[in-house]
């Protein structure tokens, strides 16, 4: 799957302001690897003024509200983890005073056999 290209306003602008020149579309699509339509759409939308300043403002404001989204998700799981792990130490704790093995876990002490 191929990932699509992000361009920044400025240029977009550039390539309006190049077209508005006088370059055609097939040449400015060529030489930047673009597709004619997309020239297309970003001279309607610079006409519209949907690439001020104020747009440019709102764009860089959405990207990082998405990136400050993409923390607080982080750090809720981050949150989750913490408590998981706290309960699962706080339950799984064995006395100090036992001794363990690496390989075969906790010395079991042995019951004497003619207890019963």
């Amino acid at each position: 799957m191929a990932k699509h290209r992000v361009h920044s306003i400025e240029f977009k602008r550039q390539l309006v302001a190049e077209y508005t020149a006088g370059e055609t579309l097939h040449a400015l699509a060529r030489r930047h690897d673009i597709s004619r339509n997309l020239i297309r759409i970003w001279i309607a939308k610079a006409e519209a003024g949907a690439f001020d300043d104020e747009a440019e403002a709102a764009d860089l404001l959405s990207g990082y509200e998405a990136k400050i989204a993409a923390l607080e998700r982080l750090v809720g799981r981050q949150a989750l983890e913490l408590e998981y792990l706290k309960g699962a130490l706080k339950h799984g704790r064995s006395s100090r005073n036992v001794s363990m093995s690496v390989i075969t876990g906790p010395v079991v002490s042995a019951l004497p056999r003619d207890a019963g």
